[in-house]
């Protein structure tokens, strides 16, 4: 499945686990949010300040760990 800036956080985390870590170091700590299973990746992201260019680098580097990490999930 296609990581999208339209999913959940929650969703995204569930779909491959290593991205909480990629989250962390773009400063976002959303394990604990309670708005990380009611808002999007894209409008959490956009709430703290990120533009859409790097929102869409995010969402490039979350679907390139999945797939590097493809067969481990």
């Amino acid at each position: 499945m296609k990581i999208t800036a339209e999913m959940s956080v929650l969703d995204i985390m569930n779909i491959c686990p290593p991205s909480q870590y990629l989250l962390m170091e773009y400063g976002l700590h959303c394990i604990g949010c309670a708005m990380a299973g009611d808002e999007s990746l894209e409008a959490g992201l956009l709430a703290h300040g990120f533009t859409e260019k790097e929102i869409a680098a995010l969402v490039e580097e979350l679907n390139n760990l999945q797939n590097d990490n493809a067969e481990l999930l």
